[in-house]
């Protein structure tokens, strides 16, 4: 397994924190969390930059620790769902933009494509997941359910992720606080026999 950077650890540490305290902003002021999707911006952001590994990680930390501060969403059957369906969105945006990034093609397709793909796959994820969990309580969970609320009611969400995460990883990247190369060591190998 590739070696973990310390400044890789502190940007999820940075992302779990603002997983919690943008659904905090939103419920204190009572906007609706599932219409405009708080917690899936630091999440989809983790996984671009860290990659799949800390994306996923940073997932699986935000909901429980979102759920035992904040109370919202309930651990279960909701907090539940959206665990998967974060990690999926995470690890999926890792993976992808990892693969497109190989694929030299333009910086802001390649956020573009990654994003939709990464939608796509999450809320595939969470309705299946959905599904079973609803499924075991007892509840049906129709078809009908799952396309309103994955897509119709998390639409202005949806929206906004499209609109701020290309841009934020951009300033990011010009800020110099993500994709910055190691510095070559300088000095001559003066441990050569």
């Amino acid at each position: 397994m590739k070696k973990i950077k310390v400044r890789d650890m502190t940007i999820t540490a940075m992302f779990i924190a603002l997983g919690v305290i943008f659904p905090y902003i939103f419920h204190t002021a009572q906007i609706s969390g599932q219409m405009f999707l708080p917690m899936h911006i630091p999440v989809l952001l983790c996984g671009i930059i860290c990659g799949p590994f800390l994306g996923g990680i940073c997932a699986i930390a935000t909901v429980p620790l979102c759920s035992v501060l904040t109370g919202m969403p309930p651990i279960y059957p909701m907090g539940t769902i959206m665990i998967f369906e974060l990690v999926a969105y995470a690890v999926s945006a890792g993976i992808l933009f990892r693969l497109i990034k190989k694929l030299k093609i333009n910086l802001i397709a390649s956020l573009y494509i990654t994003l939709i793909a990464s939608m796509l796959i999450g809320r595939g994820v969470y309705g299946l997941v959905a599904y079973i969990v609803y499924g075991v309580i007892g509840n049906g969970y129709a078809f009908k359910a799952f396309i309103t609320s994955a897509f119709v009611t998390g639409l202005p969400g949806i929206a906004i992720q499209l609109a701020l995460i290309p841009w934020l990883y951009i300033l990011l990247k010009k800020a110099k606080l993500i994709d910055v190369e190691p510095r070559k060591n300088t000095e001559p190998d003066t441990h050569k026999i």
